[in-house]
């Protein structure tokens, strides 16, 4: 029989729940099997279909024609004279208009799909999954040390780039391990620190292109990075200024 959570698990992977329903979901699937195995799944296909499946945007000449029919039929309506009222010419302009309106607007709904980009980052959403993942019993840690000449050398058979790694116990984020996941479709490098109760994940892999904005997903907080040809996301459900206080001290490292 399935778990009467399964639906709410979803929701909570798609981010869709707010923080206080995605706390009750978390400790929910701490002891359910089921939703546990749930999760797993929806990311495994998540990640499969980001990692075999190439992303497709419209041609510049599909663009450029759409944004062309938007024009004529604008011009189109615009340029209807007022017929007299009450007349079977009038019910035929106003029907024409009708029609034109209704095409610019389809033609505008294409436009805004293919021409503005996406809100939602995929790559935010890639992190926070692989962060929840994490957190299940024995995924947070490969490396257990809290010596950072223990895990950075780890991350060189292990992962594709050699993040920045150091402990910064004395102000508060001790360094408890790393680990290696899949991000960017690429071997990613994690380096694990505790913070008070809770554990904030650093994401690293190669690249030098655009990163998402610092953002809050399903109750997590996500501050991007980049230092030179590595790019970082800290993410963590600790207080936005308690996580900003470790990139803080990464880049200062760095």
């Amino acid at each position: 029989m399935q778990c009467a959570e399964s639906l709410r698990v979803q929701a909570y992977f798609d981010g869709e729940v707010d923080a206080v329903s995605a706390a009750e979901i978390e400790r929910h699937v701490e002891h359910c099997n089921e939703c546990r195995a749930l999760l797993q799944d929806l990311a495994t296909v998540r990640m499969r279909l980001r990692r075999d499946l190439s992303y497709e945007s419209a041609p510049p000449e599909l663009r450029s024609q759409i944004m062309r029919t938007l024009d004529l039929e604008v011009a189109g309506v615009g340029n209807i004279a007022a017929p007299p009222p009450n007349s079977r010419r009038t019910r035929m302009v106003w029907s024409a208009a009708a029609s034109a309106l209704g095409g610019a607007a389809l033609a505008a709904a294409v436009a805004v799909f293919l021409v503005i980009p996406r809100l939602d980052s995929p790559l935010s959403t890639e992190i926070v999954s692989a962060h929840v993942r994490s957190l299940m019993p024995a995924h947070l840690i490969d490396v257990v040390s809290t010596d950072k000449h223990t895990v950075k050398p780890w991350f060189a058979g292990h992962a594709d780039v050699s993040p920045v790694v150091a402990d910064f116990e004395s102000q508060g984020y001790r360094l408890i391990g790393g680990r290696a996941d899949y991000i960017d479709h690429q071997r990613s490098a994690v380096v694990v620190y505790q913070h008070g109760p809770h554990a904030i994940n650093v994401f690293s892999w190669a690249g030098t292109g655009p990163l998402p904005g610092n953002s809050t997903r399903s109750g997590y907080h996500l501050a991007f990075w980049s230092q030179g040809d590595i790019q970082y996301c800290a993410v963590s459900d600790t207080g936005w200024d308690e996580l900003l206080g470790l990139v803080r001290l990464l880049r200062e490292q760095a």
